[in-house]
Protein backbone atom coordinates (compact mmCIF):
# COMPACT_ATOMS: atom_id res chain seq x y z
CA UNK A 1 0.00 0.00 0.00
CA UNK A 2 1.11 3.23 -1.19
CA UNK A 3 2.43 5.50 2.16
CA UNK A 4 0.89 8.55 0.12
CA UNK A 5 -2.12 7.35 1.05
CA UNK A 6 -1.73 8.53 4.41
CA UNK A 7 -1.38 11.96 3.15
CA UNK A 8 -3.81 14.90 4.34
CA UNK A 9 -3.15 18.60 4.42
CA UNK A 10 -3.46 20.68 7.72
CA UNK A 11 -3.54 24.13 8.25
CA UNK A 12 -0.25 24.92 10.45
CA UNK A 13 -3.10 27.07 12.57
CA UNK A 14 -4.30 23.34 13.83
CA UNK A 15 -1.40 22.26 15.70
CA UNK A 16 -2.41 22.62 19.59
CA UNK A 17 0.69 24.54 21.23
CA UNK A 18 -0.52 24.67 24.69
CA UNK A 19 -2.10 22.30 26.36
CA UNK A 20 -5.86 22.76 27.52
CA UNK A 21 -6.66 21.87 31.31
CA UNK A 22 -7.13 18.22 31.43
CA UNK A 23 -10.69 17.06 30.84
CA UNK A 24 -11.60 20.17 28.75
CA UNK A 25 -10.58 19.28 25.14
CA UNK A 26 -12.99 18.33 22.71
CA UNK A 27 -14.02 14.25 21.59
CA UNK A 28 -14.95 13.54 18.10
CA UNK A 29 -16.96 10.32 18.33
CA UNK A 30 -16.06 7.89 15.45
CA UNK A 31 -18.89 5.36 14.86
CA UNK A 32 -17.00 3.04 12.46
CA UNK A 33 -19.25 0.35 11.60
CA UNK A 34 -21.20 3.11 9.90
CA UNK A 35 -19.09 6.06 9.61
CA UNK A 36 -20.90 8.14 11.72
CA UNK A 37 -19.42 11.10 13.99
CA UNK A 38 -20.19 12.83 16.74
CA UNK A 39 -18.92 15.72 18.08
CA UNK A 40 -18.66 15.99 21.88
CA UNK A 41 -16.53 17.00 24.78
CA UNK A 42 -13.63 14.84 26.86
CA UNK A 43 -15.61 15.46 29.78
CA UNK A 44 -18.52 13.05 27.98
CA UNK A 45 -16.63 9.95 27.53
CA UNK A 46 -18.67 8.61 30.24
CA UNK A 47 -21.76 8.90 28.51
CA UNK A 48 -19.95 5.71 26.35
CA UNK A 49 -18.56 3.53 28.87
CA UNK A 50 -20.45 0.54 30.23
CA UNK A 51 -20.64 -1.33 32.93
CA UNK A 52 -17.80 -4.70 32.09
CA UNK A 53 -15.83 -2.48 30.18
CA UNK A 54 -12.06 -2.26 30.85
CA UNK A 55 -10.07 0.99 30.30
CA UNK A 56 -5.93 -0.03 29.35
CA UNK A 57 -3.71 2.60 30.45
CA UNK A 58 0.53 3.18 29.77
CA UNK A 59 1.52 4.12 33.22
CA UNK A 60 5.09 4.89 31.55
CA UNK A 61 6.72 8.20 32.54
CA UNK A 62 8.52 10.70 30.41
CA UNK A 63 12.16 11.23 31.93
CA UNK A 64 13.99 12.39 28.44
CA UNK A 65 15.18 15.50 28.79
CA UNK A 66 16.06 18.07 26.21
CA UNK A 67 20.04 19.84 26.96
CA UNK A 68 21.71 22.90 25.38
CA UNK A 69 25.79 21.29 24.31
CA UNK A 70 28.26 22.56 22.40
CA UNK A 71 30.92 20.85 19.94
CA UNK A 72 34.66 20.50 20.59
CA UNK A 73 34.71 23.65 18.14
CA UNK A 74 32.46 25.39 20.21
CA UNK A 75 30.07 25.26 17.74
CA UNK A 76 25.89 24.82 19.12
CA UNK A 77 24.39 21.29 19.47
CA UNK A 78 21.33 19.23 21.24
CA UNK A 79 20.88 16.61 23.10
CA UNK A 80 18.09 15.34 24.19
CA UNK A 81 18.89 12.15 26.94
CA UNK A 82 16.71 9.32 26.66
CA UNK A 83 17.75 6.67 28.96
CA UNK A 84 20.36 5.87 31.66
CA UNK A 85 22.92 2.74 30.19
CA UNK A 86 24.87 1.04 32.47
CA UNK A 87 26.75 3.28 35.22
CA UNK A 88 28.28 6.17 33.53
CA UNK A 89 26.57 6.43 30.30
CA UNK A 90 23.60 7.91 28.69
CA UNK A 91 21.78 6.71 25.89
CA UNK A 92 21.33 10.11 23.32
CA UNK A 93 19.69 11.68 20.47
CA UNK A 94 21.86 14.40 19.23
CA UNK A 95 22.16 17.02 16.70
CA UNK A 96 23.92 17.36 14.71
CA UNK A 97 24.47 13.52 14.18
CA UNK A 98 27.30 13.58 11.70
CA UNK A 99 29.31 15.93 13.08
CA UNK A 100 29.39 13.43 16.45
CA UNK A 101 30.44 10.18 15.88
CA UNK A 102 32.08 7.80 18.44
CA UNK A 103 35.25 9.25 19.43
CA UNK A 104 33.91 12.62 19.81
CA UNK A 105 33.07 15.14 23.43
CA UNK A 106 30.53 17.20 23.84
CA UNK A 107 30.03 19.76 26.41
CA UNK A 108 26.86 19.91 28.16
CA UNK A 109 25.38 23.06 29.45
CA UNK A 110 23.53 23.16 32.68
CA UNK A 111 21.20 25.34 34.16
CA UNK A 112 22.46 28.32 36.61
CA UNK A 113 25.37 27.93 38.09
CA UNK A 114 26.19 24.41 37.24
CA UNK A 115 29.32 23.26 36.12
CA UNK A 116 29.26 22.03 32.50
CA UNK A 117 29.73 18.23 31.90
CA UNK A 118 31.49 16.49 29.10
CA UNK A 119 29.87 13.78 27.58
CA UNK A 120 32.11 11.69 25.30
CA UNK A 121 30.56 9.69 22.16
CA UNK A 122 31.17 6.15 22.91
CA UNK A 123 28.91 4.50 20.11
CA UNK A 124 25.65 4.59 18.41
CA UNK A 125 22.49 2.91 18.74
CA UNK A 126 20.58 0.85 15.97
CA UNK A 127 17.90 3.67 15.72
CA UNK A 128 20.74 6.19 14.93
CA UNK A 129 21.07 7.60 18.32
CA UNK A 130 24.18 7.82 20.38
CA UNK A 131 25.72 6.26 23.49
CA UNK A 132 27.13 9.35 25.57
CA UNK A 133 30.07 8.60 28.40
CA UNK A 134 29.90 11.33 31.39
CA UNK A 135 32.58 8.87 33.04
CA UNK A 136 31.15 9.43 36.92
CA UNK A 137 27.50 7.78 38.21
CA UNK A 138 26.56 10.82 40.46
CA UNK A 139 27.24 13.38 37.68
CA UNK A 140 25.23 10.96 35.29
CA UNK A 141 22.14 10.72 37.65
CA UNK A 142 22.52 14.23 37.66
CA UNK A 143 21.51 15.16 34.03
CA UNK A 144 18.02 13.79 34.59
CA UNK A 145 17.29 16.93 36.68
CA UNK A 146 18.79 19.00 33.63
CA UNK A 147 17.37 20.20 30.50
CA UNK A 148 13.74 20.83 29.36
CA UNK A 149 11.09 18.17 28.91
CA UNK A 150 11.85 17.13 24.88
CA UNK A 151 8.26 18.23 23.16
CA UNK A 152 7.38 17.35 19.80
CA UNK A 153 9.11 19.21 16.86
CA UNK A 154 5.72 20.21 16.07
CA UNK A 155 5.28 22.61 19.05
CA UNK A 156 6.99 25.76 18.81
CA UNK A 157 5.99 27.03 22.12
CA UNK A 158 7.94 25.10 25.48
CA UNK A 159 6.62 24.79 28.59
CA UNK A 160 7.47 26.71 31.96
CA UNK A 161 8.95 24.04 34.64
CA UNK A 162 6.06 24.77 36.60
CA UNK A 163 4.08 23.30 33.90
CA UNK A 164 6.09 20.34 32.54
CA UNK A 165 3.94 18.01 34.72
CA UNK A 166 1.59 18.69 32.16
CA UNK A 167 3.21 16.19 29.73
CA UNK A 168 3.07 13.85 31.86
CA UNK A 169 -0.77 11.56 32.30
CA UNK A 170 -1.92 11.59 35.79
CA UNK A 171 -1.23 7.87 36.54
CA UNK A 172 2.51 8.07 34.87
CA UNK A 173 4.62 5.68 37.40
CA UNK A 174 7.62 4.07 35.65
CA UNK A 175 10.53 5.76 34.28
CA UNK A 176 11.95 5.35 30.23
CA UNK A 177 9.55 7.46 27.59
CA UNK A 178 10.93 9.83 25.08
CA UNK A 179 7.36 10.79 24.69
CA UNK A 180 3.92 10.89 26.79
CA UNK A 181 1.17 8.69 25.65
CA UNK A 182 -1.29 11.19 24.85
CA UNK A 183 -3.95 10.04 24.54
CA UNK A 184 -4.14 10.04 28.47
CA UNK A 185 -3.18 13.69 28.72
CA UNK A 186 -6.77 14.03 28.88
CA UNK A 187 -7.39 12.01 31.88
CA UNK A 188 -8.45 13.45 35.28
CA UNK A 189 -7.96 11.30 38.75
CA UNK A 190 -11.88 12.19 39.06
CA UNK A 191 -12.72 11.27 35.63
CA UNK A 192 -10.95 7.22 36.58
CA UNK A 193 -12.48 7.23 39.38
CA UNK A 194 -15.77 7.85 38.39
CA UNK A 195 -15.16 5.36 35.71
CA UNK A 196 -14.49 2.70 38.06
CA UNK A 197 -17.55 3.81 40.29
CA UNK A 198 -19.46 2.94 37.14
CA UNK A 199 -18.55 -0.61 36.88
CA UNK A 200 -15.36 0.10 34.54
CA UNK A 201 -12.13 -1.72 35.27
CA UNK A 202 -8.69 -0.19 34.42
CA UNK A 203 -5.46 -2.38 33.54
CA UNK A 204 -1.95 -0.93 33.12
CA UNK A 205 0.62 -2.36 31.18
CA UNK A 206 4.13 0.11 30.60
CA UNK A 207 5.35 0.42 27.16
CA UNK A 208 7.91 3.48 26.78
CA UNK A 209 7.64 5.45 24.32
CA UNK A 210 10.55 5.74 21.34
CA UNK A 211 11.45 9.06 19.79
CA UNK A 212 10.96 7.49 16.50
CA UNK A 213 7.15 7.49 17.12
CA UNK A 214 7.39 11.34 15.70
CA UNK A 215 9.22 10.43 12.49
CA UNK A 216 6.95 9.92 9.28
CA UNK A 217 7.29 6.83 7.11
CA UNK A 218 9.90 7.62 4.59
CA UNK A 219 9.21 4.12 2.07
CA UNK A 220 7.04 4.49 -0.45
CA UNK A 221 5.47 1.39 0.43
CA UNK A 222 4.34 0.83 4.26
CA UNK A 223 5.44 -2.70 3.81
CA UNK A 224 8.82 -1.56 3.25
CA UNK A 225 9.25 0.26 6.54
CA UNK A 226 10.80 -1.20 9.47
CA UNK A 227 9.18 -0.58 12.78
CA UNK A 228 11.20 0.73 15.48
CA UNK A 229 10.96 -1.37 18.56
CA UNK A 230 9.62 -0.54 22.03
CA UNK A 231 9.81 -2.22 25.29
CA UNK A 232 6.90 -2.99 26.88
CA UNK A 233 5.66 -4.82 29.91
CA UNK A 234 2.06 -6.44 30.53
CA UNK A 235 1.96 -7.67 34.32
CA UNK A 236 0.06 -10.79 35.24
CA UNK A 237 -2.54 -8.49 36.88
CA UNK A 238 -3.20 -6.39 33.81
CA UNK A 239 -3.65 -9.41 31.68
CA UNK A 240 -6.38 -11.40 34.39
CA UNK A 241 -8.72 -8.14 34.07
CA UNK A 242 -8.16 -7.67 30.20
CA UNK A 243 -8.89 -11.54 29.93
CA UNK A 244 -11.86 -11.75 32.25
CA UNK A 245 -13.12 -8.69 30.93
CA UNK A 246 -16.89 -9.30 30.27
CA UNK A 247 -16.94 -6.02 27.83
CA UNK A 248 -15.06 -4.18 25.58
CA UNK A 249 -11.89 -3.70 25.94
CA UNK A 250 -10.84 -0.18 25.24
CA UNK A 251 -7.13 0.68 24.64
CA UNK A 252 -6.29 4.27 25.60
CA UNK A 253 -3.82 5.40 23.13
CA UNK A 254 -2.05 3.90 19.92
CA UNK A 255 0.72 2.29 22.76
CA UNK A 256 -1.74 0.31 24.11
CA UNK A 257 -2.92 -0.95 20.76
CA UNK A 258 0.93 -2.23 20.31
CA UNK A 259 1.07 -3.71 23.49
CA UNK A 260 -2.36 -5.49 23.58
CA UNK A 261 -1.83 -6.78 19.75
CA UNK A 262 1.75 -8.15 20.79
CA UNK A 263 0.40 -9.47 23.58
CA UNK A 264 -2.53 -11.21 21.51
CA UNK A 265 -0.11 -12.55 19.10
CA UNK A 266 1.65 -14.64 21.93
CA UNK A 267 -1.56 -15.81 22.97
CA UNK A 268 -2.68 -17.39 20.14
CA UNK A 269 0.69 -18.69 19.25
CA UNK A 270 0.11 -20.77 23.33
CA UNK A 271 -3.62 -21.32 21.95
CA UNK A 272 -2.01 -22.78 18.21
CA UNK A 273 0.67 -24.59 20.26
CA UNK A 274 -2.00 -26.53 22.88
CA UNK A 275 -4.61 -27.13 19.92
CA UNK A 276 -6.62 -24.32 19.16
CA UNK A 277 -8.34 -24.65 21.92
CA UNK A 278 -10.02 -21.42 23.11
CA UNK A 279 -7.56 -19.29 26.07
CA UNK A 280 -7.25 -16.14 26.91
CA UNK A 281 -7.24 -12.74 24.53
CA UNK A 282 -3.45 -11.93 26.13
CA UNK A 283 -0.56 -13.19 28.10
CA UNK A 284 1.49 -11.20 30.46
CA UNK A 285 5.03 -10.73 29.20
CA UNK A 286 8.02 -8.24 28.98
CA UNK A 287 10.45 -7.41 26.12
CA UNK A 288 10.02 -5.53 22.53
CA UNK A 289 7.51 -5.02 20.38
CA UNK A 290 8.35 -4.15 16.64
CA UNK A 291 4.83 -4.95 15.89
CA UNK A 292 3.35 -2.63 12.49
CA UNK A 293 -0.34 -2.29 12.26
CA UNK A 294 -1.22 -0.96 9.01
CA UNK A 295 -4.87 -1.73 7.28
CA UNK A 296 -5.25 -5.50 6.61
CA UNK A 297 -4.31 -6.16 10.01
CA UNK A 298 -6.83 -8.53 11.92
CA UNK A 299 -7.65 -7.04 15.51
CA UNK A 300 -6.91 -9.73 18.53
CA UNK A 301 -7.95 -7.70 21.81
CA UNK A 302 -8.76 -4.09 21.32
CA UNK A 303 -12.57 -3.32 20.69
CA UNK A 304 -12.50 0.42 21.08
CA UNK A 305 -10.28 3.04 21.38
CA UNK A 306 -9.55 6.65 22.57
CA UNK A 307 -6.80 8.17 20.70
CA UNK A 308 -5.43 11.88 19.67
CA UNK A 309 -5.53 13.20 16.44
CA UNK A 310 -2.22 12.07 13.62
CA UNK A 311 0.74 13.21 11.69
CA UNK A 312 0.34 12.33 8.03
CA UNK A 313 2.15 9.71 6.81
CA UNK A 314 2.72 8.16 10.47
CA UNK A 315 2.54 4.72 11.75
CA UNK A 316 0.02 6.32 14.26
CA UNK A 317 -2.45 6.58 11.68
CA UNK A 318 -1.73 3.81 9.92
CA UNK A 319 -2.69 1.97 13.19
CA UNK A 320 -5.78 4.01 13.46
CA UNK A 321 -6.87 3.54 9.54
CA UNK A 322 -6.50 0.00 10.06
CA UNK A 323 -8.76 0.02 12.98
CA UNK A 324 -11.56 1.87 11.90
CA UNK A 325 -10.88 2.19 7.63
CA UNK A 326 -8.52 4.27 6.04
CA UNK A 327 -11.07 6.17 4.07
CA UNK A 328 -13.44 6.88 7.24
CA UNK A 329 -10.64 7.89 9.39
CA UNK A 330 -9.30 10.69 6.56
CA UNK A 331 -13.06 11.47 6.22
CA UNK A 332 -13.12 11.97 9.88
CA UNK A 333 -9.79 14.31 9.79
CA UNK A 334 -11.07 16.27 7.46
CA UNK A 335 -14.08 16.63 9.34
CA UNK A 336 -12.30 17.60 12.22
CA UNK A 337 -10.37 20.30 10.35
CA UNK A 338 -12.96 22.00 9.12
CA UNK A 339 -14.92 21.66 12.85
CA UNK A 340 -11.83 23.42 14.30
CA UNK A 341 -10.04 20.77 16.05
CA UNK A 342 -6.84 20.85 17.84
CA UNK A 343 -4.45 18.19 16.64
CA UNK A 344 -1.69 16.79 17.68
CA UNK A 345 0.05 16.00 21.21
CA UNK A 346 -1.26 18.63 22.79
CA UNK A 347 -4.60 18.33 20.94
CA UNK A 348 -8.29 17.34 21.01
CA UNK A 349 -9.27 13.40 21.04
CA UNK A 350 -11.10 10.86 19.40
CA UNK A 351 -13.29 7.70 20.71
CA UNK A 352 -13.35 5.17 18.13
CA UNK A 353 -15.97 2.51 18.59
Amino acid sequence: MRTDLFDYDLPPERIAQTPLPRGESRLLVLHRGEGRIEHRRFSDLPAYLRPGDTLVLNDTRVTARRLEARREGGLSAEVVLLHPVGDTCWAAIVRPGRALRPGKTLTLIGPNSQAPVTARVVATTPEGGRILDVGDPVARDALAGWGVAPLPPYINTPLPPEQEERYQTVYATYDGSAAAPTAGLHFTEEMLAAAEAMGVRQARLTLHVGIATFRPVRTEEIEAHEMHAETVSLPPEAAEIINTTTGRVIAVGTTCVRALETAGKFAEGSRLDAGNLPGPRVVPFAGETHLFISPGYHFRVVDAMITNFHLPRSTLLMLVSAFAGRETVLRAYQEAIAEGYRFFSFGDAMLIL
